[in-house]
């Protein structure tokens, strides 16, 4: 599915601060009977960020984006896009959305696909520009049902550039793409990001949030538990893993250190999770024979699962950043 404008216009000009915020959320709440899938939140994007919105199945991200994308209507709180309600932003064409799956006519070729979406606009970028910065210019006689995931989801990029839009939100944009595709895309991207473009997505891929996002805000159960850089994320999710080597670890004598979570043994390794990275490090470095000792702190995966697993609000170590 893409979701497209139908005239040119642009109210906002492109650039971080420039104008009003690209997404205003207020106290948005979005309702089901009596599942409360979307609860009091409050967010604000300005123009020019690269924005990673992650969270489980089931937390809310979907509904949020149908509402910024005027898909549906929130149960109360309000929706702003560049300013505007999200039809009128859409309608105007300062708004695309990728999406996953549907949208496309298996029996057109991918030119004539780009080409017939693009007649749709009272004025698009030319078919051919957005194929090669979408990098299917190659592809163009090849029918869509002849693609492959990766290349129909490169193919949905290139349609969501027709209308040059202001905003660009993404589900899932590199999912069945190779290591290749992926990195051009994200080039793409970033030189968009640059121009003031405004590009916020959903991914599977942590690594991606963690390598091209500038902001992540992670969402649990309806609600952001965690808005900021990755670092900063990272950070918030209290807890460190020590590394060393170690042969013939005690595992019963470091699980009783103060503030190990869990010991694992590998071979002649030996990882210790723990809130006390100091304790353990001081251990192991006058009371054993370790050596090869590492510390670091938790990569955004593990962030993520501490943050929007169960008892998620419970393992921040502190409040959210703005």
């Amino acid at each position: 599915m893409n979701v497209v404008g139908q005239t040119a216009e642009h109210l906002p000009s492109r650039g971080v601060g420039a104008g009003p915020p690209a997404i205003e959320l207020r106290d948005l709440h979005k309702t089901f009977g009596s599942v409360n899938a979307v609860r009091g939140v409050d967010l604000r994007i300005d123009a020019g960020q690269v924005v990673a919105f992650l969270g489980p199945n089931g937390a809310g991200k979907t509904s949020t984006i149908d509402m910024v994308l005027g898909l549906s209507e929130p149960t109360s709180g309000s929706v702003s896009v560049y300013g505007l309600s999200p039809r009128d932003a859409v309608r105007k064409g300062l708004v695309s959305a990728v999406m996953q799956t549907g949208g496309l006519v298996k029996d057109f070729t991918v030119a004539e696909t780009v080409r017939y979406v693009a007649h749709l606009f009272a004025s698009s970028q030319p078919a051919q520009e957005v194929m090669e910065r979408a990098g299917i210019d190659a592809i163009g006689d090849r029918l869509v049902g002849k693609c492959s995931g990766g290349e129909q989801q490169r193919l949905r990029f290139a349609i969501a550039l027709l209308p040059d839009p202001d905003l660009l939100l993404l589900d899932e944009p590199t999912q069945g793409m190779d290591v290749e595709g992926r990195r051009s895309f994200w080039a793409a991207i970033r030189h968009d990001a640059d121009q003031g473009r405004t590009v916020v997505f959903a991914t599977h891929y942590l690594e991606e949030a963690d390598a091209y996002a500038d902001r992540v805000v992670l969402i649990r159960k309806g609600e952001i538990v965690a808005d900021g850089t990755a670092a900063q994320v990272k950070a918030l999710a209290s807890g460190r893993t020590v590394r060393a080597t170690l042969p013939d670890a005690d595992e019963a004598s470091l699980s009783a250190i103060g503030g190990v979570d869990s010991v694992e043994v590998r071979g002649d390794s030996v990882v210790v999770h723990c809130s006390d990275s100091d304790a353990v490090a001081r251990h192991l470095l006058t009371r054993t024979d370790a050596c090869d000792l590492e510390i670091a702190a938790l990569g955004l995966e593990e962030a993520f699962i501490a943050l929007t697993g169960d008892g998620g609000a419970d393992n921040l170590s502190e409040g959210r950043f703005r």
